[in-house]
This record gives structure tokens, C-alpha cells and sequence, in this order.
């Protein structure tokens, strides 16, 4: 499938279901940063959270970000959506000698014991809202329960999400997929829950971790044949970094301590993980 954002109503439960795929994004981010597998698995399913995000934004130019800090070996994480469907970002930690090549990584071992997830959505100058929760690990699933802990703490609204990832030995994700449905408060209550059970039996998450399914399967799978697409969008990687950019850093050093570096710098953008050359 390609890289995209859906959203579907069930108009007789007024349930809502946003899906995003961002496999060849989170492929091309991967790759960029030189991440191993266990990384570029956490990068995937981040994308994937973000990209479900993005479909909050309303305003030209509004980004959304998606932050993990924990105390586990990965550190944490820092991914952007755009409301043009764009994605960028990055993890902490590249490379996890103890975890990589070793299979599915579980959440707690690499993780810690607990999460603190924050998100805030912005436009240039101006912060349009934010919010942090903190969660506790379990061995899988940890970075859908920091949004579902975040829509209902922060935002009060009933949601239910699943995220799955997959990245070969290579390093390279073959698997970035997520799916949120949420009850508004005129919804179906008791469709909800049992919306609600088919993501804790597992059976959302197995169901997207099929990458060839159509997001038509999945609405069966969730009980929403019925749900009718709404809107979709392209995602994509895009890096807002450029030369002059890193010109402009370079000259803003003080001429005094820019005369002590050599004739040509590399400056590399940690969103993205591409190098660029500036004469100083």
C-alpha cells in the first residue's frame, strides 16, 4: 500500500477511523539516520502515532509532534506530522548492540518500566495546544497506549488505537501501520466497547500487521463494515532542513570562534539525518 492517511465515519454508531500507513517514509528516515533494526522498529511505529495525529490538524502551516522520553536504552523519540502529510524525525538512540538482530524487541526491556508522552500542535509563531501523560510499559504496545493515555487525559475524548511495526536485520522498516477509532459524546457507547475489545484482544494489531490487508479488511476486522471513507492524504518524508539553513547556523556563530573552524563544516540535520557542507 502506499504511504496515506484515512479517515472513515460509521454513520449509524458515529464512530470515527483514522488509519495511516507510512512504510516508505519511515524506510527513507531510517535510512537517513543510519538506524539499526530495533531502532528503525520504534522510528516506524512513532511515524505511524504521528501520522494518526496529523489528522487534528486544521491550519495552513500547523505541525503536530509526537515526543517520547523514557529511561530504558532507546532514550525516547521525536516525530513531526504536517498538515500537508509530511513526516520527519528521529530516535535517540541509533544503534542497540544488546537488541539488534535479536528479533522483536519488547517494550520493557528496551523502554524501562515507564513513558512520558507529550504532544503539541503549533504554527509558526504560536503554540495551538499541548499536553503530557505518563504511562506505565508493558511488554508490547506501550507507544498506543501513550496516545490513547493522551486523548483521554488531555483532550477527554475516547479513543482506542493499535500500532505495529516490523524492521529487518538491514535496518530497514518493512512495516509502519496504525489505526485509531473514537467515540465523540453523541456515539454509539456500547458499539465503542466493543470496538474497544477488538483492539484488547490483539485482534486490531494483528490485523494491520498483515501489510498487504486493504483498510476495508480492517474495518470488518474492527465490526465497521459500514464505515464509509471520508477523506484521505498523501504522506510522505519531507525535511524542512536545507543549505541556506544551514548556512544562516553557521553565521550565526560569533565571526571570533568561526575563524577557528576549517575551511568547509558539515552540518547535519538530527530530524533527518542528511549532512551538509557549508563553506564558513
Amino acid at each position: 500500500m502506499k504511504d496515506e492517511l484515512v479517515i472513515a465515519l460509521d454513520a449509524q454508531t458515529k464512530l470515527a477511523v483514522t488509519f495511516a500507513d507510512c512504510v516508505t517514509a519511515a524506510d527513507t528516515l531510517a535510512r537517513g539516520h543510519l538506524s539499526g533494526p530495533t531502532a528503525s522498529h520504534y522510528l516506524a511505529q512513532a511515524l505511524a502515532g504521528v501520522a494518526l495525529l496529523g489528522a487534528e490538524c486544521s491550519e495552513p502551516e500547523e505541525t503536530v509532534t509526537f515526543r517520547m522520553d523514557c529511561p530504558g536504552v532507546l532514550s525516547g523519540f521525536l516525530v513531526e506530522a504536517t498538515e500537508a502529510g509530511t513526516l520527519r524525525g528521529y530516535t535517540k538512540k541509533k544503534i542497540l548492540d544488546a537488541f539488534d538482530g535479536l528479533g522483536a524487541p519488547k517494550d520493557t526491556d528496551v523502554l524501562g518500566a515507564n513513558a512520558t508522552f507529550e504532544v503539541i500542535r503549533s504554527i509558526p509563531g504560536s503554540i495551538l495546544g499541548s499536553g503530557a501523560v505518563a504511562v506505565p510499559v508493558a511488554k508490547k504496545h506501550a507507544i498506543a497506549a501513550g496516545l490513547d493515555a493522551f486523548f483521554a487525559q488531555s483532550l477527554q475524548r475516547r479513543v482506542r488505537s493499535a500500532i505495529v511495526s516490523a524492521a529487518g536485520d538491514d535496518g530497514r522498516p518493512f512495516l509502519a501501520r496504525g489505526v485509531l477509532v473514537e467515540c465523540p459524546p453523541d456515539g454509539d457507547a456500547a458499539a465503542f466497547e466493543r470496538v474497544a475489545d477488538v483492539f484488547s484482544s490483539g485482534t486490531a494489531a494483528k490485523a494491520l500487521s498483515v501489510p498487504a490487508s486493504s483498510f476495508r479488511t480492517l474495518l470488518k476486522k474492527l465490526g465497521l463494515s459500514a464505515a464509509e471513507v471520508r477523506r484521505t492524504k498523501p504522506l510522505a518524508f519531507a525535511c524542512r532542513c536545507s543549505a541556506e539553513r544551514a548556512s544562516a547556523m553557521l553565521a550565526a556563530i560569533p565571526p571570533s570562534e568561526r575563524r577557528e573552524l576549517p575551511p568547509k563544516v558539515d552540518i547535519t540535520c538530527h530530524m533527518c539525518g542528511r549532512t551538509w557542507t557549508v563553506e564558513r
